[in-house]
């Protein structure tokens, strides 16, 4: 079966000829057999880096006054996005009664529908660094990017830094996401002495988009607040995870040794039990935190230094 389904996938007759898929026309990754070995395994790429298997998530408290455990773990296949997986850790912390009161995450797992949904849904704080905006604008030190404009929901608007107000306002879908589209009007962004500041189009006027508003406010609120230094402060403290991260690794966790989703889950889950062991018994004998680890090379630099 899985000498046929990879044949189907990679290959395809037509008139007579057999010809290799490619592009378009092969499946999407979350379907495409990577492995002869094991058909559940997928091939994934995170900051450059491509591997076939799968993906593991670790949740752990951070108090000061508590052993640092991991209270959750989750396993998917290689190409499943990381902000596919917070709502679903929510849930089964929740089921458990261990939903945190604030949540620190790395970026993957930040996005302005996340952080409505984590509040409104769960009570939860999303403490995690948001996107910097992408448009020419907010890479210009003088450009008018999103966050300059004022946006009026109620009266379905927007407000330039001009003064001048848009006239159209179109909620839309991309992708399975609600999104609104506005554009300014032509008479007033033309004649504007601020529009090199603005807008290079062509046809001469400005146009957005912006998400719902819940969505909208917690995005703009949370990129101001993650440029203090309160915020930075904060957020320190997910540097723990880093470090259970490498645990983990060095306890095997970084290669499987099962084949399929829910054997190589379960060894994930050993892992880290067997990690919150090992912290209960440092914890219980007041063994202290081991200090970062130093690469050989580093150790050498200093050692010359001084």
């Amino acid at each position: 079966m899985v000498l046929r389904e990879a044949w189907i996938q990679q290959y395809y007759r037509t008139d007579g000829e057999v010809r290799v898929r490619q592009g378009k026309d092969l499946p999407p990754g979350r379907l495409r057999l990577a492995s002869p070995y094991d058909p559940e395994a997928r091939y994934g790429v995170k900051r450059g880096t491509g591997w076939v298997g799968y993906k593991v998530h670790l949740t752990e408290t951070c108090d000061d006054d508590a052993p640092h455990l991991i209270t959750h773990v989750a396993t998917t296949d290689a190409t499943v996005e990381d902000s596919q997986l917070a709502a679903v850790v929510w849930d089964d912390l929740a089921a458990r009664e261990l939903l945190p009161v604030e949540h620190a995450v790395d970026m993957g797992y930040t996005s302005a529908a996340l952080l409505v949904q984590a509040m409104a849904t769960y009570d939860v704080t999303l403490l995690g660094p948001m996107r910097a905006s992408t448009s020419r604008q907010a890479g210009r030190d003088d450009g008018f990017d999103l966050s300059v404009f004022t946006i009026d929901f109620d009266n379905q608007q927007a407000i330039c830094p001009a003064g001048h107000t848009s006239g159209k306002w179109r909620e839309e879908t991309s992708r399975g996401a609600p999104l609104i589209r506005l554009a300014f009007r032509k008479r007033d962004c033309g004649p504007c002495p601020l529009r090199p500041r603005c807008t290079t189009a062509a046809i001469g006027l400005r146009q957005l988009t912006i998400r719902p508003k819940a969505q909208h406010e917690a995005l703009e609120r949370a990129r101001r607040e993650q440029l203090t230094d309160d915020w930075k402060e904060r957020y320190k403290i997910r540097a723990g995870v880093e470090g259970t991260i490498s645990q983990a690794v060095r306890a095997g966790i970084r290669r499987t040794r099962y084949l399929g989703l829910n054997k190589t889950h379960l060894a994930n889950a050993l892992s880290a039990a067997a990690i919150n062991l090992i912290r209960l018994d440092a914890w219980l004998t007041e063994t202290p935190l081991g200090a970062t680890r130093v690469s050989h090379f580093a150790r050498l630099d200093l050692a010359l230094t001084a």
